[in-house]
């Protein structure tokens, strides 16, 4: 993207996809039985590719920030799992950004993000606002991670294929 990241350009598609990042997360999902199919973190995932896992990591925090702050009826905030969406940011950065954009980094990507953020750190959240043991949440989870994990890997990898966003962003 050039050696400046925060020309008007490069603002502006932070911008962006922040914007689709809380429509995305706030309002469009595939309610199943079984799991919520969410397409949120595609826009952190194309930060952290396009811009590195720092910006990657403050865009995807003040997303849930902001996301929180506009939609408060959904949820309420918890600083816990700002931190989440920030780890989050990080780990698709570290691995997707100026690298290959393979199907192994994608699957890395999303397993770490789903061992250490979804089932690690959230859960360690939902125990502490829902004050409820471990033992209770941590299965569904598991079944809920180990439906999501593959869906999430084949629409990463199918949106960094997509021959428009390679050709408008440059990557490799």
């Amino acid at each position: 993207m050039g050696k400046n990241k925060f020309d008007a350009r490069s603002i502006s598609i932070i911008g962006l996809l922040m914007g689709l990042d809380i429509v995305l997360t706030r309002f469009v999902a595939i309610e199943t039985p079984i799991v919520r199919i969410g397409f949120g973190f595609l826009p952190v995932a194309i930060i952290a590719m396009l811009y590195g896992p720092w910006i990657a990591g403050v865009a995807a925090a003040m997303t849930d920030f902001m996301g929180i702050m506009l939609f408060p009826k959904a949820a309420l905030y918890f600083p816990g799992f700002t931190l989440s969406a920030f780890l989050g940011g990080v780990i698709y950065g570290l691995i997707l950004y100026k690298k290959p954009k393979t199907l192994k980094r994608v699957i890395i990507a999303v397993l770490l993000t789903t061992v250490l953020i979804n089932l690690g750190l959230n859960t360690l959240w939902i125990k502490i606002i829902l004050d409820k043991a471990i033992y209770i949440i941590f299965p569904a989870r598991v079944v809920q991670n180990l439906v999501l994990a593959p869906i999430n890997c084949l629409l990463l990898y199918g949106v960094l294929q997509n021959k428009a966003l390679r050709k408008a962003t440059r990557i490799e």
